[in-house]
């Protein structure tokens, strides 16, 4: 996985609440087990005029021209500007792999599902909570400016965007893992031959439990 430090990227501004899983990646995309491929279909019922399975050539689609997806230079966006509650609704890992797949590595919002909040940091994304307060004046600054960037900082927990500046709240469990490039199963194998050193010494001392 590859470690967030340091990210810099065009602000991508979704002024709405409650997106839900469903919305970031359609159902009929679930079909496929893999964990790559799908940033072509994030906000796919919003992206295209055509409907689509994973198994339609993209060229045979039409874009939408009123997806801001389609409207550069937000099609190059890498920061997702959104309101409360972003990733509701079922539990769908797909959904932030369609994200990362686009090129999306940082998402600010004042709320998320808490299964997509999890999803995310397991999978190198960082859903960046703040007060609503600092959302609306976040939204006031980038809304009609297209291109405007965010420079997030995980090493100082730093937001800056233009002349604004936040602190955000990030435990510092999650913070390392980030910096790391890890996952929970990622940090815990970090811990292999401490792991394997405790069983052996076990099997020492107690070695009546080892029987077959």
């Amino acid at each position: 996985m590859q470690p967030l430090t340091v990210h810099e990227g065009i602000i991508i501004p979704f002024n709405r609440t409650n997106i839900d899983t469903d919305m970031l990646l359609p159902k009929q995309y679930l079909k496929s087990l893999e964990s790559s491929g799908f940033g072509a279909f994030l906000f796919d019922d919003e992206r295209y005029l055509d409907p689509g399975e994973i198994d339609t050539p993209i060229a045979s689609r039409r874009p939408n021209p009123a997806c801001i997806l389609n409207i550069p230079p937000y099609d190059r966006g890498s920061v997702v500007l959104a309101q409360a509650n972003f990733g509701c609704g079922s539990s769908r890992e797909h959904a932030v792999w369609a994200l990362r797949d686009f090129g999306i590595r940082v998402v600010i919002a004042p709320s998320f599902g808490d299964i997509f909040r999890n999803n995310c940091f397991n999978n190198g994304l960082l859903p960046l909570q703040l007060e609503q307060e600092k959302i609306d004046t976040l939204f006031a600054r980038v809304e009609g400016s297209p291109g405007v960037k965010a420079c997030v900082d995980v090493r100082e927990r730093s937001l800056r965007v233009a002349e604004l500046c936040f602190e955000f709240d990030l435990d510092e469990g999650r913070r390392q893992r980030l910096l790391q490039g890890l996952d929970e199963i990622g940090e815990t194998l970090t811990y292999a031959d401490q792991v394997k050193a405790y069983e052996e010494r076990r099997k020492l001392a107690e070695p009546w439990v080892f029987r077959a």
